[in-house]
């Protein structure tokens, strides 16, 4: 399975958020999760992201794609923008 760098924003040693759940946000709108390592296609249930799209997360400014069999750690505070898949057939 395809993994995500785990780090914490520089300067930050602790979670965000205290508790089991935290809250991310998925297209501009809070949703609720378990915190600690959550598979791609999970972030995308809680988010009702179709699975056919694609699942980018803001990490320092910047877009980055995560893989439909990845994970991502979760600390709370995660921002992640969905898309439908660039085609490459016409």
């Amino acid at each position: 399975m395809t993994t995500i760098a785990d780090k914490a924003p520089p300067g930050q040693d602790r979670d965000p958020q205290p508790g089991p759940t935290v809250t991310i946000t998925i297209n501009n709108t809070a949703k609720t999760i378990h915190r600690g390592r959550q598979t791609v296609a999970a972030i995308k249930q809680v988010g009702g992201v179709p699975v056919a799209d694609d699942l980018d997360q803001v990490i320092d400014g910047q877009l980055t794609h995560l893989p439909d069999d990845g994970a991502v750690t979760i600390r709370g505070g995660e921002v992640f923008v969905s898309h439908p898949k660039d085609g490459g057939s016409s």
